[in-house]
């Protein structure tokens, strides 16, 4: 492979369309856009408008509701913790808060807090404190000998 045999993928590129150059080119004159009415004009942009017919998006039935308090929690699968706690990232035998865990990098932003699943094994004895956990990762914990506390209900499914 030389630098003169690059080429783009076919289909990559496309001529550009040089309208408004000649009845020849059969882009001439009102290039393609007809006679006059607002499309024939420039700055004009029409989304969703069907010509008067109600446009689809008012047509179709309206359903659900998004929960203006809700809260939003840094998802955190056992599988990374443990990870990083091999690397020495994580020190496991102090507790594992969620400030530990934003200071190792393993987590950005707590957010609303953060919440601990059960993605991924756990062989060292943890002992985790975060804002909530789900049921499997309390038990996975718990199996190999540690321990992770809530601040909310575990049942918060």
């Amino acid at each position: 492979m030389k630098l003169h045999e690059l080429r783009d993928n076919p289909g990559a590129t496309k001529r550009r369309k040089r309208v408004g150059r000649g009845p020849g080119s059969g882009m001439g004159k009102t290039a393609g856009r007809g006679i006059k009415g607002q499309k024939s004009r420039s700055g004009v942009a029409i989304n969703a408008y069907e010509g008067g017919q109600m446009p689809l998006y008012q047509r179709l039935p309206k359903r659900g509701f998004n929960k203006p308090n809700r809260k939003k929690f840094a998802v955190v699968n056992l599988g990374l913790i443990q990870k990083f706690v091999d690397a020495g990232k994580i020190d496991a035998k102090s507790e594992i808060n969620e400030d530990a865990l934003v200071a190792s990098g393993l987590v950005r932003r707590k957010l609303d807090g953060v919440r601990v699943l059960a993605k991924g094994e756990v062989s060292s004895k943890l002992n985790i404190a975060v804002t909530g956990a789900s049921k499997a990762a309390v038990e996975a914990v718990e199996k190999a000998g540690g321990s992770l506390a809530t601040a909310a209900p575990a049942a918060a499914e």
